[in-house]
Formats: C-alpha cells, structure tokens, sequence
C-alpha cells in the first residue's frame, strides 16, 4: 500500500485516538456491521465498530468474542442510547476490554459516560450542534462524530457541509472531530480534513463491500439507486420522539408511517408510556432491516442509505475501497498544496 503520507499527517490525531492506520471509521449499519465486516476494515486500516443495536447483552457477547477471532486491531461498539440494558451492555464491552465506545441516539444518559470511561475506554458520541458538542465534551466525552442528513439511517436536520462549518472551526483544533454524512469520495475527505477533522466516519460506501453479508438483493438496490432516491421517513404525530431516517424509498417507507400511526393510537388510548412508544418504533426499525439485509426482501424491508449511494455501483473488498478513498485524497491534498 501507498503511503498517502499528506493523508496520514492529516489524520494523525484521529488514527492515534483510534489506534488504526487511516482515521477511518465505519458507521454502524444494523445487521450490516457484524464480526465480518467490522473485522475486515480493521485488517484494512479502518476502524469498524459493531453495531449493537437491539441486541441483548449476550448477544454482544458472543458477537464481540466473534470480532476479537477474526482481528487482532482495534474496533468499537456502538451503544444506542435508549436501550433498556444499555448499563448491561456497557458491563460487556468492559469485560471484553473494547477500547472505544460510540453512543449513539441521543444524549448520554446519566452516568453512562463515566460507567464507560471507568473501564479504561474512549467514549465517542454525536454532536447535531456547537453547544452541545461543547456540553458533551465538558462531561468527559473524548471525540465527537458530527454527521449531517446526508447520511443514512437516523439523522438529524443539518447539512454536512454547515455542521463542518459552524462546529471544526470552533472546535477541531483543541478537540478530536470526525465528519460523517454523503462521504463518497476522497476528495471530500481531504476537504474536511484541511477544515481541521480528524478523520471521517463512513457507512453506505462499506454496505456493499464484498465482506458485508448483506442480501445480494439489497446490495442490487444500492447498485441501481442514485442520491436523489435515498429520502426521509416522515413524522406523522409531533409527540412520538421519531428521529428522521433516511433510506431507499419502497414500501417499507410507507409502513413505517402506518406504524406511527398504529403507535399514536395506543398512546392516545393510554395503552403504552412514551418510552415504550419510542422502543415500538426502534424495534420496527431493526426488524425492517433485518427484512432487507438478511432476508433480501427489498420491497418491505429498510434499504437505509445515505445520499452518497449513487457512488456505490459495485461489490468491491474492503481494503480496495479504502485504498481508492487514500489514493482519491492524497491527490486531492497534492493538488492543493501544488497550486
């Protein structure tokens, strides 16, 4: 391998954070970011991070100790934060000594951050917005993810491009910011880099990698889709604490709304809490993925992804993807520093 050396200078605080080659993090994707995948973009440099998801602490379990057989890198767990067990969780990734963290779905809540950084590990958590990146980092949070709506899954109402803008100014240069959101090429790598990120966080470019199990059915979709096809879910009733996802538009988009209605209906009947609303509605969520990543069923399952799926167009390894986003931004950065 090339050894990119204006990228490597580049994400040098990102790579010694993460302790990976290339600053190069892969987003969890459920279903899709299991012990292959995630073990393939470590052996290539990258950082994978294990989508936990809904799983149950022994699932974890099992699934980190299948991580840790097939790589000796490094690689994360991510930690969604409304899980009821999320403590429990958090005592498996101690026990297994991960070293790096992602809570995701909202702010942490009470004492989760330090639950994990009395273990020894890093703690990684999203930032929508400047004053709560600031917040998080004044609680102990040791980097920040900020991903804006171009990217796939949940997301929050900001481009990528204005987050860059208004939080690595502000931020970049004291604290550890990786970018997220539409990356599908390195030449936007090497522009959020030059902006002072450490590095980048990537899903929808790895959905479709030779390594993902993903169903060849959902991988077809991705190859046939372009940006313009990847498009929110709509909130139906302003009470459910429904964050937007973005995906491929089929007729899983529009269960999705008749479950918020079906959900609505049981709040309003008094049959359920808000909390347990916002649970149903998670869980529609990874069973619909389960549909379309496993089951290949692509008409009513979940094909979430990001705007930059109209650059993935076909099955490619791991480590080439990687190797042509280096290659696209070391150019990228010689071009620049040439002129």
């Amino acid at each position: 391998m090339s050894d990119y050396p204006k990228t490597r200078a580049l994400m040098a605080r990102g790579s010694e954070f993460l302790g990976s080659e290339w600053a190069i993090l892969c987003g969890a994707m459920s279903w899709v970011s299991e012990r292959g995948l995630v073990s393939a973009i470590s052996n290539a440099g990258g950082f994978g991070v294990i989508a936990c998801g809904a799983m149950t602490p022994e699932l974890l379990d099992i699934e980190i100790a299948a991580t840790r057989a097939l790589t000796t890198r490094p690689f994360g767990v991510n930690l969604i934060t409304m899980h009821p067990q999320l403590f429990d969780l958090i005592a498996v990734c101690s026990r297994h000594k991960v070293g790096h963290v992602v809570l995701a779905g909202g702010i942490p809540p009470k004492g989760s951050v330090e639950a994990i950084k009395s273990t020894g590990a890093k703690v990684i958590c999203f930032a929508p917005t400047l004053a709560l990146g600031k917040k998080l980092l004044r609680s102990g949070v040791d980097a920040l993810v900020i991903e804006g709506m171009e990217a796939g899954g949940h997301i929050g109402p900001v481009s990528t491009s204005v987050l860059a803008q208004e939080i690595l100014p502000a931020l970049a240069s004291e604290a550890l910011v990786f970018v997220a959101g539409g990356i599908g090429r390195g030449e936007a790598i090497a522009g959020y880099l030059e902006m002072g990120a450490c590095g980048v966080q990537l899903g929808t470019c790895f959905a479709c990698a030779s390594e993902s199990i993903a169903h060849p059915l959902f991988k077809k979709a991705f190859f046939r889709a372009s940006a313009r096809d990847a498009v929110t879910s709509v909130q139906v009733d302003a009470r459910l604490p429904v964050i937007p996802v973005r995906a491929l538009k089929n007729k899983g988009t529009e269960e999705f709304t008749a479950k918020q209605i079906e959900v609505a209906r049981l709040l309003d009947s008094g049959e359920i809490e808000m909390g347990e609303a916002q649970l149903l509605i998670e869980r529609f969520w990874a069973g619909a993925l389960r549909r379309a990543v496993i089951d290949g069923d692509v008409e009513n399952g979940s094909l979430m992804a990001g705007q930059s799926v109209g650059m993935v167009s076909a099955e490619e390894p791991v480590a080439d993807i990687i190797a042509a986003l280096l290659g696209e931004c070391e150019a990228a950065l010689s071009q620049r520093r040439a002129a």
